[in-house]
């Protein structure tokens, strides 16, 4: 499992012209939130799903190296099969370590489940669709956690 994450003042994930997703910090009563981009890979489990959940949830980059837990800053979380792509060799990338949809989408949607199980407002895109994902990186501040 691959997250990347990125600390944001505002974010939100658009679909065939409506919003589906958004998080808005400052209405919340935080200075920020958080974007999580989610990769799933063939041998990840439901484990490995909730233990990075936490750790996206009690990660320490917001203000004053507090946490999401700490602010309860909302949290948006976006499939994101490519962070898996393999450009090793030619033009052309393989998508072939990215786990297919019927196995992605149950564990994209349990990391959002467990976030919300902990406190979190959590907002997402939808899985499969063509996002049009849009925020304002504050730092910036973009981290890569992987199982």
């Amino acid at each position: 499992m691959r997250v990347l994450v990125q600390r944001a003042s505002s974010a939100q994930v658009v679909v065939d012209g409506e919003v589906v997703g958004r998080i808005d910090p400052a209405a919340a009563g935080a200075p920020h939130g958080l974007v999580t981009l989610v990769g799933i890979t063939h041998t990840d489990t439901a484990a490995i799903v909730k233990a990075l959940a936490d750790k996206v949830f009690r990660l320490r980059i917001l203000a004053g190296e507090r946490s999401a837990a700490d602010l309860g800053a909302p949290i948006l979380v976006v499939s994101q099969f490519t962070l898996y792509a393999d450009t090793a060799k030619g033009r052309r990338p393989s998508w072939s370590a990215a786990a297919p949809g019927p196995i992605a989408e149950p564990l994209v949607d349990l990391f959002a489940a467990t976030l919300r199980d902990l406190g979190a407002p959590v907002a997402t895109g939808r899985f499969g669709a063509h996002m049009a994902v849009t925020l304002v990186n504050d730092g910036p501040v973009t981290l890569l956690l992987e199982s």
